[in-house]
């Protein structure tokens, strides 16, 4: 790997974004050139000026990046990406390239483990239900009791994708008497953290005995749609399916028919197959459905977490060690 040193380096940050909180403070650049005032850090605040920025820049910061803006970053060797999903960045040049990629993995695992959570106890709380009656001026006590609000403690809590968002809910939900099951690629994982851990081979068999199924998988060729109308087949009238990974991990059309005919229990979706959702889109309407706009990962710690993983991995590539996170180009996660 042909490393840089900080004198003879540029780092450009360049993420824009419409959701506010996904856009680096000043502050996070600032402290970047504290660290290394010899290195030129440029912040672009939008994506109005990165093409003449692009052609002598070492290390890229930021989202994404098109093929023909990669085409013309002839010197780089580095992209760090603040979000964990690279999906968007998975086209072949990219990938033959040469030039690393690290991700975000483990910056948002704790408040999507403490957003998921909230989903499970809201929906066996049937806090929903308890909102809309409360918009009614509806004292609803037999009503949610009809819906038959339940304990946590005891139930199976199904996490495909054990990465380190599922870990981390499996810490939080212990106290609580869930028994956790993950489910990962290879079948390997964290085993003090989960009753059984299996590998993605054996997800039919697994379903049925679920009654919280949480995707937390990466989006991959091989996860997309991973959750269709066979494996809702599997699931419990009873169970509760929960997606904070990506919309296109779960067949939305299916899920749809399913909670229509109330075949589960419901849904908490943070994540949608089209964002933002459209109005008319059915899923609105459902009364077993629990919708966050994807806000699992929001939270005011975010960019000191950022700038800490960032610096890092900075002092990891200029020290000539191994970075923290490198994406498996191949897998793409």
């Amino acid at each position: 790997m042909n490393r840089t040193v900080p004198e003879k380096t540029k780092l450009i940050i360049c993420i824009w974004h419409k959701f506010t909180l996904w856009q680096p403070p000043p502050a996070f650049a600032d402290g970047i050139r504290r660290r290394w005032p010899a290195m030129n850090v440029v912040h672009l605040p939008t994506y109005e000026h990165v093409a003449e920025q692009l052609p002598d820049t070492d290390i890229l910061v930021g989202f994404s990046i098109r093929r023909e803006q990669f085409a013309a970053a002839k010197k780089l060797k580095w992209i760090h990406s603040t979000a964990a999903g690279v999906g968007q960045l998975m086209y072949r040049e990219l990938r033959e390239s040469g030039v690393v990629l690290t991700n975000a993995r483990g910056i948002h695992s704790k408040p999507m483990a403490e957003h998921i959570l909230g989903m499970i106890i809201a929906m066996s709380r049937r806090f929903p239900d308890a909102f809309r009656f409360q918009r009614a001026a509806r004292w609803a006590q037999q009503e949610i009791w009809d819906a038959r609000p339940f304990e946590l403690n005891g139930k199976i809590l199904l996490i495909i994708g054990f990465g380190s968002i599922g870990c981390e809910l499996a810490r939080l939900v212990q106290p609580i008497g869930m028994r956790v099951w993950g489910i990962t690629r290879s079948g390997q994982g964290d085993a003090q953290l989960a009753e059984r851990i299996l590998p993605i081979t054996e997800l039919h068999l697994a379903l049925p005995q679920a009654d919280f199924i949480v995707v937390a998988a990466p989006e991959t060729p091989e996860t997309k749609r991973m959750i269709g109308e066979k494996e809702m087949a599997l699931m419990k009238g009873t169970a509760h399916l929960v997606n904070v990974a990506r919309g296109t991990l779960v067949d939305q059309d299916a899920l749809i028919g399913v909670l229509r005919a109330h075949r589960i229990a419901g849904a908490a979706l943070d994540v949608t197959e089209e964002e933002p959702l459209p109005p008319d889109n059915p899923l609105w309407n459902l009364d077993n459905v629990f919708i966050t706009p994807h806000i699992s990962a929001a939270t005011d710690l975010l960019w000191e977490r950022q700038e800490k993983l960032l610096v890092e991995n900075l002092e990891r590539w200029f020290g000539g060690r191994e970075l923290l996170n490198r994406v498996d180009l191949q897998r793409g996660y």
